[in-house]
């Protein structure tokens, strides 16, 4: 698919970061857009930010209210996107919804582990599902599941847990390939591509813990910042002394050290997608974080859970310490 005009797009995750990105990136080429958020508030600004771009003639932009780990909520996206756009086809379905969160088996909350993998990994298996038959009625479609460098290398280093996050990446990269034979045998005008991030400058910290609380408040609730202070303990940090607004304080600043300290922005990973999505790529590295740290697992997969490997990795790959165990805070 060289040129995405008069195109209809699904962008899951449509509110903030990569995929408010890949939304505005897809209309300015003249493609309309159905996405989907669990916070009106922040797609009505990526419609916003759309519209200052300059909307195509012929080209639109919806925005619905959909979880992505909830079947009956994305058929009901599904649903409503097309008697919007007036369309009983799709052409591009960007499973892009992501949360992180989750962190141990063994001392994370199930609920949480079980949120943070039921988006991660059900909102693309979901999504498949609901708009298959959709991009079946097509001429030509593509489907580009969002994974993460962590669905091949499952750590944030030695000192942080990282099981749910890592556990969904891989089943979306491992599905994604498996789709490449499949649909090749039984749907060949659909192509697909596993995306796979390394660290980009997105909201994903702020909005994870929010998706968990189920709020769109930026206020910790008295319970998040229980949870908080029982991270910072397990840290060897005394949370004790520290007064509320200062927890809430370091929750976030360690989010806009994660947006604003990456070393590829949500625009330009967004570009990167969009480019391999054209060359008919079905693997799409972003970031040279994320090119690096392939090469070096791929080189010594043994070691690839060690300290030494993390500490080698960290310069080598630029990864950012600091910034990458905020995804757990």
């Amino acid at each position: 698919m060289k040129d995405f005009a008069g195109k209809f797009a699904v962008v899951t995750g449509g509110g903030t970061g990569m995929g408010r990105e890949l939304a505005r990136q897809l209309i300015a080429e003249g493609c309309s857009v159905a996405m989907c958020d669990v916070s009106m508030k922040n797609m009505e600004r990526t419609i916003a930010l759309a519209q200052a771009d300059g909307v195509p003639q012929g080209a639109r932009i919806t925005a619905h209210l959909a979880d992505v780990s909830d079947e009956a909520q994305l058929i009901a996206f599904r649903d409503a996107a097309l008697a919007a756009h007036d369309m009983d086809r799709l052409h591009l379905l960007f499973n892009n919804a992501g949360i992180g969160g989750g962190g141990s088996m063994i001392n994370t909350d199930r609920a949480e582990w079980e949120r943070t993998f039921n988006v991660c990994w059900g909102g693309v298996y979901l999504g498949v599902r609901t708009f298959l038959p959709l991009m079946q009625a097509a001429d030509e479609a593509h489907i580009i599941n969002t994974s993460s460098v962590n669905g091949f290398w499952a750590s944030l280093g030695p000192h942080v847990s990282h099981t749910a996050y890592a556990a969904a990446k891989f089943a979306v990269k491992g599905f994604t390939e498996a789709l490449v034979t499949d649909l090749r045998l039984t749907a060949p005008h659909i192509k697909c591509s596993v995306v796979m991030p390394g660290h980009i400058g997105t909201e994903i910290v702020a909005n994870s813990r929010k998706v968990i609380a189920g709020t769109d408040d930026d206020a910790m609730s008295a319970e998040e910042l229980a949870r908080a202070r029982t991270r910072m303990a397990a840290a060897g940090i005394d949370a004790a002394a520290i007064p509320d607004a200062g927890i809430q304080a370091l929750v976030a600043e360690q989010a806009r050290r994660f947006h604003d300290d990456a070393p590829m922005s949500a625009a330009e990973a967004a570009k990167v997608i969009l480019d391999g999505v054209k060359a008919d790529r079905w693997r799409i590295l972003v970031g040279e974080d994320a090119h690096a740290l392939d090469s070096m697992v791929r080189a010594d997969p043994e070691q690839a859970y060690e300290a030494s490997f993390y500490q080698r990795m960290a310069t080598e790959a630029g990864w950012r310490l600091n910034v990458a165990a905020s995804r757990e805070g």
